[in-house]
Order: C-alpha cells, then sequence, then structure tokens
C-alpha cells in the first residue's frame, strides 16, 4: 500500500511539474508576442525608405518622404500594436463577432449585420478621390503587411488574442477602414437611445407631461410639447420588470460619448499666442481608444511638416491633435440625425407596409450568420423607405409596439455616399483654420463641435455634418418614434453646409463646448433637443471663457476639475428633505453639508452622496417605471432637483404606488440614506473613514473579451482609482445597475493642451498605454498618470526625439 501512495505521489509531483512546464512555456509563448521596439522590413507600395522611431513612452514617431508611406507606416504600427482591437471592431462593423464567440454575440451581430454598416462602407468607396482610395490603400498595405510578414523560429505572428482564440485574421481592406468610421460614428450618434427611452416610458403607460419630468431639458429653448406617443401608434406594457442583460455587447457600441473642449485666443492668454484644450469622453477599454503617434513628412528644401495627436487604430488619421500651424479638438454635438420610424405591416400581407401613397413592399434580403459551434443561422433583412426594420429583440421592441407595427431606422451614417474620412486625411495643404473649415464640406457624420486655432492668432469653431430638416408641423422633433406612414415626419432635405454653426474670431476672444446647446436663441434651425446638461458647460465659462491670463497650467486645471455643479445644486436639497423626516443620521449629514460637492478621489463624501443618489433614484422612481426602470437607472441630477424644486408635478413621484400609505419625498430621502449607508457598510466596511470615492470609482478600462474572464480578468483589464462624476469636466460615468456599482465606465480617454507659444510643449496623455498586449510594459503605462491628469510631451525635431528612445524600425520598399 505504501509503495502504491508513494507511486501515486511520485506521478501527481510529475503531472504537477508538467502543468508548470506547460504553463511556463505558455507563459513564454504569448510573452514573446510582444513586438519588437526595433527591426527591418521591406514593404510593397513604398515609394521610399520610412524610419519608425519610438520614444521612451513608446510612442512612434514616423518620417516619410510621401503622405501615403506615412499612412502605410502608420497601418503598420497600428496591426503591430493594436491589431486584436482593430479586428474586433471591424469584425463588429460586419455583423461577425460571432464567427469567433459563438452565440453569445449573435444578438448583436444580428444588429450590426441589419444596418448594414459594412455594406455601406464598401458602396461609399465609389464616391471617394483617387487620392483619398490611394490613402487608404497605402494604410491597408502597412497592415497586411505586418499580418503577412515573415516571422522568426519562435516568434509568434499575431497578438495573444489570436492565439488564445486560435482566430487567424482576414487581409486588411479600404472597406475595413471606412465601417472602423462608421462604428464611431454609431458610438456618438445618441439619439436612437433617447428615442428607445421615450417609448419604453410611454408603453408603461407614463404621459408626455410624465416623460419632460423624468428627461427634462435643462435649456431656456423652447420646445413644442411632446405629442402622446400611444395616440400615434399602439404600444403595450413590458409586463414587469425586464432586466437588460449586463455587459451587452452592443449597447458598447451605440450612444456613448461626450468631451469638453475650448480654445482661447491670444489676447487671453500670458503668452499672447492661442491655447487649446481637448478631452473626448467615451466608454474606457483596454487598450484605450486612441494610439499616440507623430507623422513627419520631410520635403527636400523644405520644412518638415508634423502632425501629432491621437489616432483611431484602424483608420489612417490623426483625428484630434495638431500641426505645424493648426490644432484641432471635437466634442459630440449630439444632433438628431437618427428617427424611429414605426411601420404599420399589410395584417392581409406581411410582405407589404404602409406608407403615405398607400401599400409597399419591404426590401428584403437573406443574412447568413456564422455562428462558432451552431452553424450557419439564416435570418430575413427588411428595409422600408427608412432604412432597415430593426430587429424585434433590440430594446424589447417586439413587446414595446403593438401586433403588426415594426421600428426602422433611418440615420445620415447609412448611405452610401459618406465622404466623411475624405475630410480627416492629413493634407499638408491645410495651413490655417479657414483652410481646416472649408475641408469638413466633406463630413457627413458623426457631427462634431470642432475648436480650431492657429499660427496667425485665429480661433474659431465648426460643427460639420449632415443634419436633416424636419416638417415644422412635426412636434415630435426627433425627440421619439414616429409614424412612418404619416408623410409629416418624414425628413424634407439637409441643412446646408452654410447653415451650419460656425464662428471665427469671436469678439469674446474664446469658446468653449461641452455637448451643451452650442447656438444661440437667434440661430434658425433646429438641431436638437436633447443637449447635454449645462453643468460641464456653466463650469467651462467659470473656469476659462470668464478669465483672462490664462497659461498651460490653466488649462491643466480646468481639465482636472472636479466640482459637481449637478450635485452642488442637488446636495442642499436632498439634505433639507432628509432634515425635515427627522429620521436620518445628523452625522451624516453634517457631513455632507460641510462638503464643497468635489468628487476628489481621496475623499469619503463623493462615495456617500453617489450611494445616496442611487437609492434615491430608485425608490424614487422605481415602481412608477415598471420594465423601463433598468435602463433609465442611472445619475439623474437634474430630474431630482427639479423634484425637489417643486417643478416635477405630472404625478406624485414619491408616493410608492405598491403600498398603501403616501410616502413623503423627506421620507424616501431619509430612508435612501439610510439604505445607502447599509450598503456601503457592506460593501467597505464599517468604518465610514476609511472609505474612499477613488477606488470605489477605479476607472474600469475593460479588454474584451478577456476582461470578463474570472480569475484572468484583472491581468487584462486596466484599473486604477479615479475622482470625477457624470457633471465634472474631468469625467467619471457611473452605471448605477452594473456591478460594482460606482465603477467608473466612461470619461476622458483623452486629454490635449496645444500651446501656439511652443507647440513641442503640448501636452498629450491617454488612458491606459500606446501597445494592446498585456504582457507589454506600455499595456497600462499611462495609466496612474492619466487619473492623475498628468501629462507627456511630444517632440517633433529629430535631435530630441533622439535622446531617449526604445527602438528605430526601418520599413523599405519591396
Amino acid at each position: 500500500m505504501k509503495r502504491v501512495l508513494h507511486w501515486i505521489g511520485g506521478l501527481a509531483a510529475l503531472i504537477v511539474l508538467a502543468a508548470v512546464i506547460a504553463a511556463d512555456v505558455a507563459y513564454t509563448v504569448l510573452r514573446s508576442t510582444v513586438p519588437s521596439p526595433s527591426g527591418a522590413l521591406a514593404i510593397a507600395g513604398l515609394s521610399a525608405p520610412v524610419e519608425v522611431v519610438r520614444d521612451r513612452e513608446a510612442v512612434p514617431h514616423i518620417f516619410a518622404q510621401t503622405t501615403d508611406d506615412l499612412f502605410c507606416a502608420l497601418g503598420f504600427l497600428h496591426a503591430q500594436e493594436r491589431l486584436w482591437q482593430m479586428e474586433l471592431t471591424r469584425r463588429a462593423g460586419q455583423g461577425r463577432l460571432s464567427e469567433i464567440f459563438g452565440d453569445r454575440t449573435f444578438s448583436t451581430d444580428v444588429f450590426l449585420r441589419t444596418l448594414d454598416l459594412y455594406g455601406h462602407a464598401e458602396r461609399s468607396q465609389a464616391v471617394l478621390s483617387p487620392a483619398i482610395l490611394k490613402s487608404l490603400e497605402a494604410y491597408a498595405r502597412g497592415v497586411n503587411a505586418f499580418i503577412d510578414r515573415k516571422t522568426g523560429l519562435l516568434e509568434p505572428r499575431l497578438p495573444p488574442e489570436f492565439l488564445l482564440l486560435r482566430h487567424e485574421p482576414e487581409p486588411w481592406r479600404v472597406a475595413d477602414s471606412l465601417v472602423t468610421a462608421k462604428m464611431m460614428a454609431l458610438n456618438l450618434s445618441t439619439n436612437l437611445n433617447h428615442e428607445m427611452m421615450r417609448l419604453a416610458l410611454a408603453a408603461e403607460g407614463l404621459t408626455s407631461a410624465e416623460i419632460e419630468d423624468l428627461l427634462p431639458r435643462d435649456t431656456t429653448e423652447a420646445a413644442p410639447p411632446l405629442p402622446e406617443l400611444a395616440s400615434l401608434y399602439p404600444l403595450q406594457r413590458q409586463g414587469g420588470r425586464q432586466k437588460h442583460a449586463a455587459h451587452a455587447p452592443v449597447e458598447d457600441f451605440i450612444g456613448g460619448g461626450a468631451s469638453n473642449n475650448w480654445v482661447v485666443s491670444g489676447k487671453r492668454t500670458r503668452s499672447g499666442r492661442p491655447l487649446l484644450a481637448n478631452d473626448p469622453h467615451l466608454r474606457l477599454t483596454a487598450p484605450s481608444t486612441w494610439y499616440l503617434a507623430h507623422l513627419a513628412l520631410e520635403r527636400p528644401e523644405a520644412a518638415t511638416i508634423n502632425v501629432v495627436g491621437a489616432t483611431l487604430a484602424g483608420v489612417p488619421l490623426v483625428l484630434l491633435g495638431r500641426t505645424n500651424t493648426l490644432a484641432w479638438g471635437f466634442t459630440n454635438t449630439g444632433p438628431d440625425v437618427q428617427d424611429v420610424f414605426i411601420e404599420k405591416i399589410n395584417p392581409d400581407d406581411p410582405k407589404l407596409y404602409l406608407a403615405p401613397d398607400g401599400w409597399r413592399p419591404f426590401v428584403t434580403e437573406p443574412m447568413a450568420i456564422t455562428v462558432k459551434g451552431a452553424g450557419v443561422r439564416t435570418l430575413e433583412r427588411r428595409r422600408t423607405r427608412h432604412g432597415p426594420v430593426l430587429p424585434g429583440s433590440y430594446r424589447n421592441l417586439d413587446g414595446l409596439l403593438g401586433p403588426g407595427y415594426v421600428a426602422a431606422l433611418q440615420w445620415t451614417a447609412l448611405t452610401d455616399d459618406d465622404t466623411t474620412i475624405s475630410a480627416g486625411v492629413f493634407d499638408p495643404g491645410i495651413r490655417g483654420i479657414r483652410d481646416y473649415m472649408d475641408r469638413m464640406r466633406q463630413y457627413v457624420v458623426p457631427m462634431q463641435s470642432m475648436v480650431l486655432a492657429d499660427v496667425d492668432g485665429n480661433i474659431g469653431m465648426i460643427a460639420p455634418g449632415r443634419v436633416p430638416v424636419r416638417d415644422p408641423a412635426n412636434k415630435v422633433a426627433g425627440r421619439a418614434p414616429v409614424p412612418g406612414w404619416d408623410a409629416t415626419f418624414d425628413w424634407k432635405g439637409y441643412l446646408r453646409f452654410e447653415d451650419l454653426p460656425r464662428v471665427e474670431n469671436p469678439p469674446a476672444g474664446a469658446i468653449g463646448t461641452a455637448n451643451a446647446r452650442i447656438v444661440g436663441p437667434d440661430y434658425p434651425h433646429h438641431l436638437t433637443y436633447d443637449w447635454e446638461t449645462e453643468y460641464r458647460q456653466q463650469r467651462i465659462k467659470e473656469l476659462v471663457l470668464d478669465r483672462n491670463g490664462h497659461d498651460v497650467a490653466s488649462m491643466r486645471a480646468a481639465q482636472a476639475d472636479v466640482l459637481s455643479l449637478g450635485f452642488a445644486r442637488l446636495k442642499p436639497l436632498m439634505i433639507a428633505a432628509a432634515r425635515r423626516a427627522g429620521s436620518a443620521d445628523p452625522g451624516v449629514l453634517d457631513r455632507l453639508d460641510r462638503w464643497d460637492a468635489t468628487m476628489r478621489a481621496d475623499l469619503v463624501e463623493p462615495l456617500i452622496f453617489m450611494a445616496w443618489e442611487r437609492e434615491t433614484v430608485r425608490a424614487v422612481y422605481r415602481d412608477d417605471l415598471g420594465g423601463a426602470f433598468d435602463r433609465f437607472f442611472s445619475s439623474r441630477a437634474l430630474a431630482l432637483t427639479r423634484l425637489l424644486e417643486g417643478r416635477a408635478t405630472s404625478r406624485d413621484w414619491c408616493d410608492d404606488r405598491s403600498t398603501p400609505s403616501r410616502e413623503t419625498c423627506d421620507d424616501v430621502i431619509a430612508g435612501a440614506l439610510k439604505t445607502a449607508m447599509a450598503e456601503l457598510d457592506k460593501l467597505y466596511g464599517a468604518d465610514l473613514t476609511r472609505w474612499r470615492w477613488g477606488p470605489a470609482h477605479f476607472a474600469a478600462g475593460e479588454h474584451r473579451p478577456f476582461g470578463l474572464v474570472p480569475g484572468i480578468a484583472s491581468f487584462f483589464n486596466v484599473e486604477v482609482p479615479s475622482p470625477g462624476d457624470a457633471y465634472t469636466l474631468n469625467r467619471g460615468m457611473v452605471e448605477f445597475g452594473e456591478e460594482p456599482p460606482f465603477a467608473n465606465r466612461g470619461g476622458s480617454t483623452y486629454r490635449a493642451i496645444y500651446d501656439f507659444a511652443d507647440l513641442d510643449r503640448s501636452l498629450y496623455i491617454q488612458t491606459t498605454g500606446q501597445s494592446g498586449n498585456p504582457f507589454s510594459p506600455y499595456y497600462r503605462s499611462f495609466a496612474e498618470r492619466w487619473a492623475k491628469v498628468e501629462y507627456i510631451e511630444l517632440a517633433t525635431s529629430r535631435d530630441v526625439i533622439a535622446k531617449a528612445t526604445l527602438g528605430t524600425w526601418n520599413l523599405t520598399p519591396q
């Protein structure tokens, strides 16, 4: 028996040893997927040698003699550092995620294939100029040069995600770059979410006045009362609470963008030269959305032209950045460029739908979606005169609309003449803000509020994009779905380029935008009624637009600002209500009363108040919203402020309809504080002096898909304590319905300050690091500095760059 036990023990030891060796070998193989900072490669199509120097932050500096050679090298670098990110984006745009991930992404593929983004991208190639197509082809050659390169004996050809999932990428095509741009447009197009939210609320029986209480506008702009949606088309209740799936992939692709930007002229700065600052807000991911780069066009007997800033893997563009003479920064304008049309199906022939001139046939075609492990599933895609018919499963449309009705989406991106990418391709001839503005004639979607500055001291703003014109009789005005059979609701064309918002050298000498209303009361055209709340815009006014003597330090201070005007306005109202109830902890209320509403990472008060607001939203609105509550469940400072100021009067919101007694707002809010404190006690321990906002509000840079896998998620995700909330300039979005509930899931994914006193001293940072490979030391090298609102500089001089480099790649013609 003892001999048998010794034998079993020896076998077990061998098994453990073999497992350790296998794990070590696997780690070594995966670690070897990190690309070398130095090397050489011959690439077909290059016109001359290209040099790529990586500085100590792993930011590439590309030196080439033609723009197309620059784009080819950028394609190579994007593939080298971000190929998995690129693959996920194009697969999403193609509606082919399920070929890799199986059934879990099938509904996402159905939705995105229904939109036919990739088809529109392919067909849009026909309207691009030969020069732009040539540039896109050069970029694709660079990507494919990395994919197809010869590797050493023990050198993996692809990043670790491809090896772990046993997936091979297809060659990169021009259409892949175009669909990457369309996926960004989808992410920044917010109107679909607004319309679907109002539809869900109306289906729960809420009136238009009640919907206005829930989704109030914080603007002086007069809007017509929203018609009762149930009078326009039949609706049905969802039948109880419908919990939406956490981490539903399709939700991450739609309507997640915001941003801040501002520019001040030399008369408002210490140096007498303009300053421009920008920080776009997107969902936090690992790796970051952005990849920093410097492109240097070296010309014989002429000065080098530099373009520096944030690139997006998949496209040959510096989307946000500066040249030697010009700087630009974007925020999402958020115009109403999406409309959901409710289409009535012929009860006698389901192949027909009702139009103003009678019954018309749906345009149909099959969609074959390959699902890993389940084969090919064939579905039918239908289109009406407005656009694609959305899947009935999307946002529970089948459960919201009456029988015999479907929803079709009209959106400015769903066209075959999208020339947006032409507006962004680097053109050495663009020197000043006028040149840049004129180039934006080619811009279609997503509409952005672009602030500009140039070396001649000019500043400006333009918001280009295709904006639909609506009939004045259309009182819905883009806020909710409309009947597709009534021509009143049809688009009547688009605004002319000359009619779009635009300003040059305003007398104030400063411009700032933060997704709030960008036009004054005298602007004659309708853009949207769903502007962001004014909190961040007001803070920009206080810190930037109303002050003089600006320098880089004042720009940094504004980008780092964490005063929450939303909470500053709401806090005294909630404290007063809780005190009137008499049952809330006076010590906690006193602590919150002394708090200045700054969402600093090192404070406890932001955590207490955010938890209190969360429980207040739940206690006040859940019984009223039924199946629509889960998607409503987020920070609602403006709605609560209006409620406690006595301006939300369409119903008694604080009374719980599920109980026989009548609850007051004071009692509900006091009870919410007690619930919140108990929840925090459970999460962080009984000693509230040890609680801190930063660790609870950690920036959740999530890797897809391995950031969702228990046991290895922490290796792939990039997480760091962070400050801010939805209403601070240093933004940090929370999603109350997710776990953990206070994590920062969306914020400033890129920060830049461009200083025309010395453009090489401009400042840059993004959320994670340059590499998309988790085994690289540059995968998360920016994260802690980003959270502290620190920056790096990016030199353009060869001599300065050469002082601290990681290595050099030499790319030569094949």
